[in-house]
């Protein structure tokens, strides 16, 4: 055990030095292998450097050899470079004195059909103009290129007259008609496009207007525009007028029949008639409205259609010298009316102003449209339509104050007045004015307002209006009720007289009630209507007491006082034989002269009639019955001649002229 103990460290010692010895020979053998490829990497490394010195040798040769040729190359490049552009401009130039032999077809055949290739031709010509103006002004080629281009210009200004002349037409009146009617049903209106000139046209007019501007240097274009498109508008509004003439008397249709929509009879609300007159003053009254709206509607599209061709700083000057002719014919008419108002008015025909009073609310209403169509154009433009607008207000209210006067002055003839004591003339005639003044009260307010001069009335308000409207018809009632006064003291019996004004102040208090001209009446005078039915009543009581003279016979007075069974003297019979005599003569009479007046109220005819039948009756029943028991006579058919029931027959037929 002992040996063997001592024996294993040896073992293990040199069993290390031998493993040891062993990593130590690989080792050297791995380090003999490192040297070995150190020593190759060098060789390669070296013969690396030998390769790349000799490379970079031979290079430099090359660049050396190459270069020159190069810069020789590049030299030659910029050589034929500079050739093809002198040959270009050469090219170029000549070309410049071919452009006159090159464009003379074209120019002669002129732009019709083919205007891009014109303009094309044309600004080749003004090229060449400009060369030869800065490199050769000398040349007889400028000469030439211009002439030349002023021709292209000359055509080019032709055919923008050309072009417009041939597709401007007058707006048709139906197409007019649709534009400015109104369809009350539709809460927003459809505005109808007026096209003046077909798209392709107008696309064309456009260029052309464009290049006479930046090139031609010419604005002669622009009168040549307006006169054409002044001539169509004033034929647009003329063909307008004339197709009211043709149709509207024959078959009120003015509209387009395709077109189903409600439309207001006119812009504005159609004048009345008036007394006498025939249709063809409410056909002229309602052309000139008309006119009046198509001169805006066409205007507005007019000067829409401007705006695209004209420049902008030539717009305002040039819609002002197209729409001058229009306006103007316009305007004439107007004057035409005013003079005819007031040579009607010399006649003392106060009903002509009715004319003017739809034409002037309609001018007034569309005013501020008309204004904003003409803004911009020069102020003697401007300024006629108010200028009609207080010609017109102006001879209206001449005409209102003249026929005040006409009815408070109109003199009392006898062979005048109805025999039959109706209504008379002045007190129709002065009625219907007034109600046909209703349909304007607003128009004839502010007529009336215009000649106010006073402080208080600067500011005019449409109560303000309406109020001097109530006072002036207040006076034109008071100026008849004081005329008719007058004129009923034509009448010889004051029984006829009463009729008459009873008649007559019935007839105005009725048709102040049926036209609502009591609303304004009321305005001013607030007890107007008691007014006139207490004068009602005072003549129905001035008519009762012409019966007087016939029940006076049926009173008491002198009736003889006598007992039952005692005979009468004469004397006393004659009384009561006198008082039967008086009655029945007065009786017959008054039925007989009353019988042919005449009380056109059938209400209060009957009125009338049934009082004075029930008055009349009444006190000849209590006569009858007083005298039922006396002896007065041997012929008492011979006076009590009717019976009460004929009495209230005859009565009954009185203002019957047809009985």
């Amino acid at each position: 055990m002992g040996i063997t103990s001592r024996m294993i460290p040896t073992v293990d010692a040199s069993d290390r030095k031998r493993e040891i010895e062993e990593k130590l020979k690989q080792e050297q053998e791995t380090l003999s292998f490192i040297r070995e490829n150190l020593e190759k990497s060098d060789q390669l490394t070296k013969g690396m450097v030998s390769i790349l010195s000799s490379f970079e040798s031979r290079l430099m040769q090359l660049e050396n050899s190459i270069i020159p040729v190069h810069k020789q190359t590049e030299n030659l490049q910029r050589l034929q470079e500079n050739v093809d552009k002198t040959l270009s401009c050469m090219d170029h130039v000549i070309s410049y004195y071919h452009v006159a032999k090159d464009t003379d077809r074209i120019i002669r055949e002129g732009p019709t059909g083919r205007l891009d290739e014109y303009l094309a031709c044309i600004a080749k010509i003004q090229k060449a103009v400009e060369y030869f103006q800065d490199n050769n002004p000398d040349s007889p080629e400028l000469n030439t290129v211009k002439a030349r281009f002023e021709k292209g210009k000359e055509l080019l200004e032709a055919e923008f007259r050309s072009l417009l002349t041939r597709y401007s037409k007058p707006v048709p009146p139906i197409l007019i008609l649709d534009a400015i009617s109104v369809d009350e049903e539709l809460e927003v209106q459809e505005d109808v496009v007026l096209e003046h000139l077909p798209e392709a046209v107008l696309q064309d007019i456009i260029c052309i207007a464009g290049w006479l501007v930046e090139y031609g240097r010419n604005q002669d274009f622009m009168n040549v525009y307006f006169q054409i498109r002044s001539n169509q508008l004033d034929r647009s509004i003329k063909g307008l007028k004339d197709h009211f003439r043709k149709n509207s008397a024959n078959s009120g249709i003015l509209y387009s029949p395709a077109v189903q929509t409600k439309r207001k009879d006119t812009p504005t609300k159609k004048a009345p008639k008036r007394p006498g007159k025939d249709d063809v003053l409410d056909i002229e009254i309602d052309s000139y409205i008309h006119c009046i709206s198509a001169f805006v509607k066409l205007a507005q599209s007019e000067y829409a259609l401007l705006a695209e061709i004209i420049p902008e700083h030539h717009q305002k000057k040039t819609f002002d010298s197209l729409i001058q002719e229009a306006l103007d014919n316009l305007m004439l008419e107007g004057d035409n009316i005013v003079s005819a108002a007031r040579r009607a008015i010399m006649r003392h025909d106060y009903s002509a102003v009715l004319t003017i009073f739809p034409i002037l609310r309609h001018l007034k209403m569309n005013k501020a449209e008309f204004d904003s169509t003409l803004q911009g154009t020069a102020a003697s433009t401007k300024n006629k339509l108010p200028t009609l607008i207080t010609s017109m207000e102006t001879i209206g209210a001449k005409a209102l104050e003249e026929f005040a006067d006409s009815i408070k002055n109109d003199p009392d003839k006898e062979y005048n007045m109805p025999k039959d004591g109706t209504v008379h003339e002045l007190t129709s005639n002065a009625i219907l004015f007034l109600q046909q003044l209703l349909d304007f009260h607003e128009t004839a307010g502010a007529m009336l307002a215009s000649q106010e001069t006073s402080s208080s009335a600067i500011s005019y308000t449409s109560e303000f209006n309406k109020r001097l409207l109530s006072t002036y018809i207040c006076k034109v009632l008071g100026n008849l009720q004081l005329n008719l006064l007058s004129k009923s003291k034509v009448y010889e019996d004051s029984a006829l007289s009463a009729i008459f004004l009873h008649n007559n102040y019935n007839y105005t208090l009725k048709s102040l009630e049926k036209s609502e001209l009591i609303q304004l009446v009321t305005v001013t005078q607030k007890k107007a209507e008691g007014s006139y039915r207490e004068l009602i009543e005072q003549q129905i009581q001035m008519y009762q007491r012409s019966w007087l003279k016939v029940t006076e016979h049926l009173t008491d007075r002198n009736m003889p006082v006598f007992q039952p069974g005692t005979k009468l003297k004469d004397k006393e019979r004659q009384v009561i034989k006198d008082k039967f005599k008086g009655f029945n003569d007065g009786l017959e009479e008054l039925c007989k002269i009353q019988k042919g007046w005449a009380i056109p109220d059938k209400e209060q005819r009957d009125f009338i009639r049934q009082a004075q039948r029930r008055v009349v009756s009444d006190t000849y029943r209590a006569f009858l019955h007083r005298c039922a028991n006396i002896s007065f006579t041997k012929n008492p058919e011979k006076y009590h001649k009717y019976r009460p029931e004929e009495v209230e027959e005859m009565i009954g037929r009185l203002f019957d002229t047809s009985a």
